[in-house]
């Protein structure tokens, strides 16, 4: 399909920059913590995690997401002390090291996002959808960044536990479009969505999920996919994250085809590369 027929929002404004989506882009991600699903914290050092950004950006990232909470199943929770710990010297480090890199933090609760925006951030990925702290609407708002905005069917700790939908894309469409009306009415329109692949749903829903990216065009607004390294790809090929690079690249061909214009990785060089020849195809 070409790109004109979802005809989504195509640019966001990023603190002043602004950032052109008609062309499919990648979010090199920056996990902080100590039990990341996929790299089991190896970068949740500073100056690991400033290494990591310089790669990324190296390798054409436009984005860097800079996550201090682990959303992997099952993930333990902490405090905001604990995450604004983790996530502003990574921040403040990489604004530091870099010129104006444009920088998201991974986060729902409303003071990290504060601090983080403060610290240098432009932009908020949130998985819970306000759901979990509304107090975020308002720091978006007063900071005026742009928003991602995730599906997720419960919480870290429970959604994977008998997810269940009656018809999962017009969920998610009647999900996005509430969303979406009530962050409009608090005069926030830089909106991403982000379907939430893995959060809240079987392996069948997430299939199901990137069969149909195509079918939020409806949204009008960019879309995000993260399904980088994601049990969806090594579950099927009976594998684990750190063996599904290859799987990951051919699930990026079919998101990019059906409409995705952020990719959100662990491997920028590869996602950046699939962007390149979808370009072409």
């Amino acid at each position: 399909m070409k790109d004109n027929y979802f005809n989504p929002k195509l640019s966001i404004n990023c603190k002043g920059k602004i950032i052109n989506l008609s062309t499919p882009l990648t979010m090199g991600i920056i996990n902080v913590t100590p039990d990341s699903f996929y790299d089991g914290g190896i970068n949740n050092t500073t100056e690991k995690a400033l290494r990591l950004a310089e790669k990324h950006l190296k390798e054409g990232a436009t984005f860097l997401d800079i996550g201090g909470y682990s959303s992997r199943p099952g993930a333990k929770n902490i405090t905001e002390k604990q995450e604004l710990k983790r996530v502003l010297p990574v921040i403040e480090a990489i604004v530091k090291n870099f010129d104006h890199p444009i920088l998201s933090v991974d986060t729902f609760r409303s003071i990290v996002a504060k601090e983080a925006l403060k610290s240098g951030a432009s932009m908020i990925n949130d998985i819970s959808a306000f759901s979990l702290d509304d107090k975020l609407i308002d720091v978006i708002s007063q900071n005026n960044v742009p928003y991602i905005l995730m599906h997720m069917q419960g919480n870290p700790q429970n959604m994977q536990q008998n997810p269940t939908y009656n018809n999962l894309i017009y969920e998610l469409i009647y999900f996005f479009s509430n969303k979406i009306k009530h962050l409009k009415a608090n005069g926030i329109h830089d909106i991403i969505i982000d379907p939430g692949f893995g959060f809240g749903k079987t392996l069948e829903d997430n299939f199901n999920l990137l069969n149909n990216l195509d079918k939020l065009a409806v949204l009008k607004l960019p879309i995000l996919a993260g399904i980088s390294r994601k049990s969806m790809i090594y579950k099927t090929l009976k594998t684990n994250s750190l063996n599904s690079l290859n799987g990951t690249t051919a699930l990026h061909m079919s998101a990019l085809r059906n409409g995705a214009k952020i990719l959100r990785v662990h491997d920028v060089k590869q996602a950046q590369e699939c962007i390149a020849l979808h370009l072409y195809n």
